[in-house]
């Protein structure tokens, strides 16, 4: 699975919430200033390309939907990221957001709790 720009991210989070959708829809979904249509067409065409959407073309208008679940691209970015970043180690990762303060001890134990009843 290829990774995504940052743009092309975006404009796939927003497919994924709401496909099936048109590129009019996307741009008025984004903030001011909107980029031109043609912009955002692009994107989409690329999106097409990499193999994360389908269309389907109803006259000059395309409507498109993912091929790739949203799931399956955060598994893969979560992994690269923590390969990537803390050496192949989720522990470390944790620990990172425990220092970082962008986890608390509540949620921690929530985890932890959520762990025990999957077991």
């Amino acid at each position: 699975m290829k990774k995504l720009t940052t743009t092309e991210e975006q404009i796939m989070q927003m497919i994924w919430d709401e496909h099936p959708i048109i590129v009019s829809e996307i741009i008025a979904k984004l903030p001011d200033p909107k980029p031109p249509h043609s912009t955002i067409s692009s994107v989409v065409r690329i999106l097409e390309k990499k193999g994360f959407v389908t269309h389907k073309a109803y006259g000059r208008t395309h409507v498109y939907t993912p091929l790739i679940p949203k799931e399956d691209y955060t598994k893969k970015s979560i992994k690269t990221l923590i390969t990537d970043y803390f050496k192949g180690s989720p522990s470390a990762l944790v620990s990172f957001l425990i220092q970082e303060k962008q986890i608390d001890e509540k949620e921690i134990n929530d985890l932890i709790n959520k762990m025990k009843d999957d077991e």
